[in-house]
């Protein structure tokens, strides 16, 4: 609708970056594919895959051909949710690709869109807060849920604060600290420790909090998963430093203390991003609006 097929066929091979896994994906074979690129490439009279036996990548041409195609790719699919909206209300996918400290807490952004707007599937995708800003840029996902502080520093970004991120240790009971209600950052060094993986955002505000500290954590197991974590701290032989929002939906597992982190107090705003694109599409426009009702909700108890 809108986009000739071949210009969809090249944005499915500037993600896949292989002939063949772009031609499983836009459902056709490998020889269709590559004769609808030369097919483009006549037309344009440029070239715009580099030449070789295998796909070694875009020529500069090529690029500014797919960074065109997708904002056109975009625009058609807001065209179709604005009249699939005006027959029977909106429909299609949203995608969110949500830092793993979230994936919990924004079943109460998603479960609030989706009562508003039942005809819409949800994808949510666990993904670094890197790999969020990425495939919002190449329209790979409609909108992510990172730390506020990091939507703030991304360029044409509409960034909504939604959760306060509040710290705890996830230590299993009758352990070190039985009997305590609380724990500074320092006491937390001394029992073995269950983080996330120096990659993701969490970690590294965590490692900036111990550098403060003079210290440096160093954790017996890493994970990027924090179903994972959680599992390690209930088998006993880990406690874990996350953020307290991770079991407002999911509750507190069993044998499992949660002690606030004091000295120092630290927290962190969530936020849901998305592209600061006019006109701005339907799908967005509704999860805006769910997500300006639960920021009212953080304002206030701010």
């Amino acid at each position: 609708m809108m986009i000739a097929r071949k210009y969809l066929y090249l944005i499915a091979l500037a993600r896949e970056k292989h002939f063949g896994r772009a031609a499983i994906a836009c459902h056709i074979s490998p020889s269709t594919l590559s004769a609808a690129i030369s097919d483009l490439e006549a037309e344009l009279g440029i070239a715009v895959v580099e030449r070789g036996k295998q796909f070694t990548g875009l020529t500069p041409e090529g690029q500014c051909v797919v960074d065109y195609a997708q904002r056109m790719a975009a625009g058609a699919e807001g065209l179709r949710q604005e009249l699939a909206k005006l027959r029977q209300g909106l429909t299609g996918e949203l995608r969110l690709g949500v830092i793993p400290t979230a994936l919990t807490v924004v079943a109460s952004l998603t479960s609030a869109f989706s009562r508003r707007n039942p005809m819409v599937s949800i994808k949510v995708l666990s993904l670094s807060t890197s790999e969020i800003l990425a495939r919002l840029q190449d329209f790979e996902i409609d909108a992510g849920i990172i730390y506020v502080e990091s939507g703030l520093a991304a360029r044409q970004l509409l960034t909504v604060p939604l959760w306060q991120e509040n710290h705890a240790l996830l230590t299993p009971s009758g352990g070190l600290f039985e009997g305590r209600d609380s724990v500074t950052w320092l006491e937390a060094m001394q029992v073995p420790l269950c983080l996330l993986t120096p990659d993701m955002q969490n970690r590294k505000t965590i490692d900036t909090v111990f550098a403060e500290l003079g210290c440096k954590a160093l954790p017996t197991l890493e994970s990027n998963s924090i179903i994972s974590m959680l599992a390690h701290v209930c088998s006993g032989a880990w406690s874990a430093i996350l953020p307290l929002s991770v079991l407002d939906l999911i509750g507190l597992p069993a044998g499992v203390r949660v002690l606030p982190l004091i000295e120092p107090s630290v927290s962190w705003a969530t936020g849901l991003i998305v592209p600061q694109r006019e006109p701005r599409p339907p799908m967005i426009e509704a999860l805006l609006t769910e997500a300006y009702g639960l920021n009212h909700s953080f304002v206030k108890d701010e």
